[in-house]
């Protein structure tokens, strides 16, 4: 987004709505019978994330930058998916009670983001409970995969409208789909049928063989095709870490640095860094080796800024606070109220399954080391409007430790300082306050005990 065009059209909005600047598209709308939350616009890949401003009606409008062209609007539970070029003006409106029913896009360009809102309502019909669809044998499976592509592409040629430009780059995006689900077909069925000795049959994966993982225009098209090409050189990287005896993540940068299409070595440079520099043993050599890779500009302005933030977390360095955050029990605590003893600290929200699947096991940990010096924090990064809910999941599940609600949910400095942009996240300091982990291992990890025992507590 660009926020100087944004402040244009709040001056100008009439003539901005129907006259979008090059290289933009314009999104508006209304939804009815629930202002959400938060209404978001974010990339299919989920490395870009924008909260839009919504109206007491429900009303919104933003400029799109169509630099990507695929974009989900998300309103917290319902998902449009948005296809954007320049000069599309998309309008979005839809009863938040009755959503499958009542979306309605119009506008110009609206035709492809349609078409693209069926697609998903057929994927959920035909796919149904891809657990089911897995644990079908072979010959079953196939049946279904190509019944379910010939859907698809039926679906396509019907739409109304649609440029064929976009139409032939959808076919091989269909396409993708099909050949990313026969390649997880094996590790899927090996983990619902339990049975570790199964193996495709061996031309089950020959159409895999022919994939050109140099294809730039369906690299920025196609998510199904990306991820693909994204998985290949992870197999690359996993090999050269092995016999190499290098970390995986220093591999892949290494993999994908040889990549010789200038795109998508970047994108997938930058889409590696931006989710796992985090979590990177070695941030320091990783970033490194990230900067003598990649040669865009804007994506290597984004991960030196993540990294001057992972730099301030290092361990050892004295750990960014909390103030004053809503305890359960009442009152408000501090970080700095905790001295004197290790704080392992646990980052989560109620909505968040992962989090909550966590908790038997951060349970148990807290229970062995009821008496120790340390105390187990989990801070909540709900909405304010689901303060009551959290409230009621605390008491509920008896969750035991300091149970704390932060004071601006994912815009919380303390959430801000330490980079977290997935949940659960684990951290774990020392009697004085300084890092001993910015990334501790989970409750359910057995590590995390050993961590414990050998620092003594």
């Amino acid at each position: 987004m660009k926020k100087l065009l944004i402040v244009a059209c709040a001056v100008a909005l009439m003539n901005c709505k129907e006259n979008p600047k090059s290289g933009y598209a314009i999104i508006s709308g209304k939804i009815s019978n629930k202002t959400p939350n938060e209404l978001s616009i974010n990339s299919y890949d989920q490395s870009f994330k924008e909260v839009l401003a919504v109206s007491p009606d429900g009303t919104f409008s933003d400029t799109l930058s169509t630099k990507r062209s695929n974009y989900v609007l998300f309103d917290g539970k319902n998902p449009v998916f948005l296809y954007v070029e320049p000069g599309f003006n998309l309008n979005i409106n839809y009863n938040a009670q009755d959503f499958p029913n009542t979306l309605n896009i119009t506008g110009n360009g609206a035709e492809i983001s349609n078409y693209l809102s069926e697609k998903r309502k057929e994927e959920q019909e035909l796919l149904g409970n891809l657990r089911t669809i897995y644990a079908l044998d072979e010959a079953e499976y196939l049946d279904k995969l190509n019944s379910f592509k010939a859907k698809q592409e039926s679906l396509l040629h019907n739409a109304k409208n649609i440029p064929e430009n976009f139409i032939k780059k959808e076919e091989r995006n269909i396409h993708y789909n099909y050949l990313r689900m026969l390649g997880v077909y094996e590790m899927a069925h090996i983990q619902l049928a339990q049975d570790a000795n199964f193996r495709v049959s061996e031309d089950f994966l020959k159409e895999l063989n022919d994939i050109d993982y140099s294809n730039e225009e369906d690299f920025e098209f196609s998510h199904h095709y990306k991820a693909l090409v994204s998985e290949y050189y992870k197999k690359r990287a996993d090999n050269l870490s092995k016999t190499e005896s290098m970390p995986f993540d220093l591999a892949l940068l290494k993999t994908l640095g040889e990549i010789p299409n200038k795109a998508i070595k970047n994108g997938l440079l930058f889409d590696f860094a931006n989710f796992n520099l985090v979590k990177s043993e070695n941030v320091k050599e990783f970033y490194k080796l990230y900067t003598e890779y990649s040669t865009d500009d804007e994506n290597n302005k984004l991960i030196a800024d993540k990294y001057k933030k992972l730099t301030a977390i290092e361990i050892g360095k004295v750990s960014p606070k909390f103030v004053n955050y809503k305890n359960h029990k009442g009152g408000t605590t501090s970080l700095d109220d905790l001295k004197g003893k290790y704080v392992y600290i646990d980052v989560w929200a109620t909505w968040c399954g992962p989090c909550v699947r966590e908790i038997p096991a951060l349970k148990k940990v807290e229970a062995q080391y009821h008496d120790k010096n340390i105390e187990f924090v989990s801070i909540s990064i709900d909405k304010a409007s689901d303060f009551t809910k959290w409230q009621n999941m605390v008491t509920d599940r008896e969750l035991q430790g300091i149970q704390l609600f932060a004071d601006n949910d994912w815009n919380s400095s303390f959430v801000k300082d330490y980079g977290i942009n997935g949940i659960p996240r684990f951290i774990l300091l020392d009697p004085n306050g300084n890092i001993v982990n910015p990334d501790a291992p989970r409750p359910s990890d057995p590590n995390l005990v050993k961590v414990l025992s050998e620092l003594g507590v």
